[in-house]
């Protein structure tokens, strides 16, 4: 198995190997997927690959077709000299062994982090250790997680121009065991104006140099290294592939695992938050919010004073499982448009979602929920950019209540 790390994308990682196999690989590949998709394990299970090969090996050569000539005997046909051979792919196990445990020498990491006292220039190497240990255990990790687990805490991660340089001197050297030098770059979203100094590394490399970038936000990486790259977009997961990686690989009961899968939009980071916190019942948390914030009849001050402590419970949850929540909250709405253009007929969802999604649809209409859900996406981006959650929650309560008006009905009766 040569991507252990990855769940599904079976498509995509055939491609991977056909690029190989059929000498179509070119110096610079960018995978872009949303979070969850898994772009940062397929690209370090794809590096593993390309660097587990010997640097002496050679493809098994290519027999010579033979024909049966006038004398009962048979005769060798020249070889055609202008048709390439295709490569054969066989790793050597010792070096793929060497790859998985992130402990080659010629795959080289770079990724987000920051300095560790005032003065620090930082580089991947200073965490080697402590990334290999995250990676290990949660390959499906996005940055804050990276980041919360060598203790950052308020602090930024970056790709530095230190990191750059030290880039550019590895990839400079020769290679030590493999025929590859493979660099793989975990979210070149953070690089910022420093990638310029890569910019003549990506396109013109050192002979047998593979980059592989990781990137879940196109939008963010710098238009002159995409410009150098082969793009190729990881797609969200599949609602199966996820639901099988919770039932072997957390060891989680049939029924909640599907329950999970069908929420989570093809996230597996989402689904393993969901799974770490299965306890809270965001359901009841946002029945609650939605009530306390829509219910008619209440006076100003009543529906004030219950908005107040639905928000406070809110605040205590802390960044990453307010964002779960608002994520969660997407996931009903994406649930209740379904519901209402295909029809419950036609769709298999959990009990408890699917009867939210039909109450949800007696308080708004489709253009409702999609200005919802405008206001929730907005609200993720300003969690993860450390927001006031009080202040944020009761702005969404106001702006909530604006957007549906008069067509409020209460969603625990």
């Amino acid at each position: 198995m040569y991507f252990p790390d990855v769940i599904g994308q079976q498509p995509l990682q055939q491609q991977l190997l056909d690029m190989v196999a059929h000498n179509r690989l070119g110096h610079a590949l960018l995978l872009v997927g949303k979070e969850g998709s898994g772009v940062l394990p397929l690209a370090i299970n794809f590096g593993q690959y390309v660097v587990s090969y010997n640097a002496q090996a050679e493809a098994p050569p290519k027999a010579a077709p033979v024909v049966a000539d006038l004398f009962g005997g048979v005769t060798t046909l020249p070889q055609e000299e202008d048709v390439a051979p295709v490569a054969i792919a066989w790793p050597d196990p010792q070096a793929l062994q060497a790859a998985h445990q992130l402990m080659h020498p010629d795959l080289h990491l770079s990724y987000p982090v920051f300095p560790k006292k005032s003065g620090d220039k930082p580089v991947s190497t200073d965490f080697i250790g402590e990334f290999r240990n995250f990676y290990r255990t949660y390959p499906y990790g996005n940055v804050y997680d990276w980041l919360q687990s060598v203790k950052a805490e308020n602090r930024q991660g970056n790709i530095t121009a230190e990191e750059c340089n030290d880039i550019i001197r590895k990839l400079s050297l020769h290679a030590f065991q493999s025929r590859y030098k493979v660099l793989v770059m975990w979210m070149p979203e953070y690089l910022g104006k420093e990638g310029n100094k890569l910019l003549k590394l990506i396109e013109e490399p050192p002979p047998d140099t593979l980059f592989i970038l990781a990137a879940e936000n196109e939008e963010h990486v710098l238009p002159t290294i995409i410009s150098r790259c082969q793009v190729l977009r990881v797609p969200p997961l599949e609602d199966a592939d996820i639901e099988e990686a919770l039932i072997y690989r957390c060891r989680m009961e049939p029924a909640q695992a599907k329950q999970i899968a069908v929420v989570v939009d093809g996230n597996y980071h989402e689904a393993l938050l969901m799974y770490q916190h299965h306890e809270r019942d965001w359901n009841t948390l946002i029945k609650e919010f939605l009530n306390a914030s829509l219910s008619r009849g209440a006076s100003e001050a009543t529906r004030y004073k219950n908005t107040l402590k639905v928000v406070s419970d809110l605040a205590e949850l802390g960044r990453e499982r307010q964002k779960q929540l608002l994520r969660y909250f997407l996931q009903l709405i994406e649930i209740s448009i379904r519901l209402k253009i295909i029809g419950q007929h036609k769709l298999t969802l959990p009990p408890a979602e699917a009867e939210f999604a039909a109450r949800l649809l007696k308080v708004a209409g489709l253009s409702q929920l999609k200005a919802i859900a405008a206001e929730l996406e907005n609200d993720v981006y300003y969690i993860e950019r450390n927001a006031n959650a009080k202040i944020l929650f009761h702005a969404l309560a106001i702006k909530l209540r604006g957007i549906v008006m008069e067509k409020t009905v209460l969603l625990t009766s």
